[in-house]
């Protein structure tokens, strides 16, 4: 069954506090309703800093996906995101693994109709992070201390390694959804490289390890990495300590990410990008 009616709600008694300005509300309205710097804006969901009680969190609300979603998931043999419990449950595993992510801080889901389901997660702000993708777009041009690029290959790699022997798959396992602390990558501090795996709202768990969604995640994460300078030392490194892989698995992760980057180059693509960023500067 894709879907069973539930209504959850849990939130720290001082944000609680906050959200209702101390008087009797309806704290889950209020956090739909919370307004802050957006930083991504799509048909269901909202994704926004906030500042409460002079700390700095992530709420994603959303809003409902719609039954034309359901139905297209469906009919594609997908399970349908319907909302921010996916996340939720996502963050529970990735910590019960051992991998750092945003830390809960509150979460809530209303509704009996799985396509106007309202619900919402709210994470703690990593602070000075710096995603992979950034991390690495001048190393094409500007090669990054040999030793750092390898125990950070190795890391990647043994994340990896860890989601989906465990039935994990993240689903958009680009290079901007890891993570790095800034300030360690600035003094190329090895002692302290801890990586984080972020924005996890389409996150699967499967009851055992699936090889296709495997497969589908090492293309998305290889396509990312496809104009940053790594050598075919640095993917065998990488493959090293990942998981021990047919030559058919890398043939058709090699396959999926060459269609995944000519769709990125596409012109419809680049000029979806450039509106999605323009609609973003006018908030």
């Amino acid at each position: 069954m894709y879907f069973q009616p539930k209504t959850l709600f849990k939130m720290p008694a001082n944000l609680r506090k906050v959200l209702g300005n101390g008087q009797k509300s309806d704290t889950f309205l209020e956090a739909m309703q919370l307004q802050g710097k957006t930083f991504r804006d799509v048909p269901g969901r909202k994704t926004s800093q906030v500042t409460l009680l002079g700390k700095q969190y992530f709420i994603k609300q959303h809003f409902g996906v719609g039954w034309r979603e359901i139905v297209k998931n469906i009919l594609s043999l997908k399970k349908p995101i319907l909302g921010a419990m996916t996340e939720v449950y996502a963050i529970q595993k990735i910590d019960a693994l051992g991998i750092a992510t945003t830390p809960l801080v509150a979460y809530g889901q209303r509704g009996n109709n799985p396509a106007n389901l309202q619900s919402f997660v709210m994470t703690e702000d990593l602070g000075d992070i710096i995603s992979l993708e950034d991390l690495c777009a001048t190393w094409k041009n500007t090669p990054p201390n040999a030793k750092f690029k390898r125990k950070l290959i190795i890391a990647t790699a043994k994340l990896a390694k860890t989601i989906h022997e465990n039935g994990v798959n993240h689903r958009d396992f680009y290079l901007c959804h890891l993570c790095l602390d800034a300030h360690h990558v600035i003094h190329c501090d090895l002692t302290k490289l801890n990586l984080y795996l972020i924005d996890l709202h389409r996150v699967l768990v499967h009851n055992h390890p699936s090889t296709t969604a495997n497969m589908k995640d090492m293309a998305a994460l290889y396509f990312s990495s496809m104009d940053v300078g790594l050598t075919q030392k640095d993917y065998l490194r990488f493959k090293m300590y990942y998981q021990r892989q047919t030559h058919s698995f890398w043939h058709k992760v090699e396959a999926r990410a060459v269609k995944l980057y000519a769709k990125f180059k596409s012109d419809k693509f680049q000029k979806k990008l450039a509106f999605e960023l323009t609609k973003l500067n006018d908030e």
